[in-house]
């Protein structure tokens, strides 16, 4: 018979058990920023090829927009609040790597003269640049999450993506 709520020490090693159990999914959260001209933040992350968007990997029990303001201020000293979500993407095991779930908040426009400089070894290069021109720097699951991302700001409706497809 299994232990109940009744029961609050048999009860929590109960849950525990089926929380070790359970899968646990790898969450990466990044952020979609604006200058003043609509250009975008991409950066040159020196631990894989091509451009990405500024953010990374959550850390454990780190909720995706805590992540992504944390990575931001680590690796460029910017101090951004998301202003709301634009982006899932469930992302299917691939290569060596489980399954994740990739977040792109809305970190709206800086309003300030900022020119982005790296603040760590993780990245050689950061700029604002064209959105045209992010398209063509992303590797290509970055850039339908990239171009999902514009058509949620544009009509203010999260996307939900499967593995970078659009599902909703």
């Amino acid at each position: 018979m299994s232990p109940t709520p009744d029961d609050p020490d048999g009860w929590n090693a109960y849950l525990a058990e089926g929380n070790a159990s359970q899968a646990r999914k790898r969450v990466a959260a990044d952020l979609l920023l604006r200058d003043p001209a609509g250009r975008v933040l991409v950066v040159n992350p020196t631990y894989k090829p091509g451009w990405d968007l500024p953010g990374g990997m959550a850390e454990a029990n780190e909720p995706p927009e805590e992540a992504v303001a944390r990575e931001l201020r680590e690796e460029l000293g910017l101090d951004i609040t998301p202003h709301g979500l634009l982006v899932v993407d469930w992302v299917a095991p691939h290569g060596p790597w489980d399954d994740q779930i990739a977040f792109v908040f809305d970190g709206g426009t800086v309003d300030l003269p900022y020119e982005p400089h790296p603040r760590d070894e993780e990245l050689s290069e950061a700029r604002f640049v064209s959105m045209e021109t992010a398209l063509t720097l992303v590797r290509e699951r970055m850039r339908r999450r990239l171009e999902a991302a514009a058509d949620a700001l544009r009509d203010g409706r999260p996307r939900y993506l499967r593995d970078g497809t659009q599902v909703w």
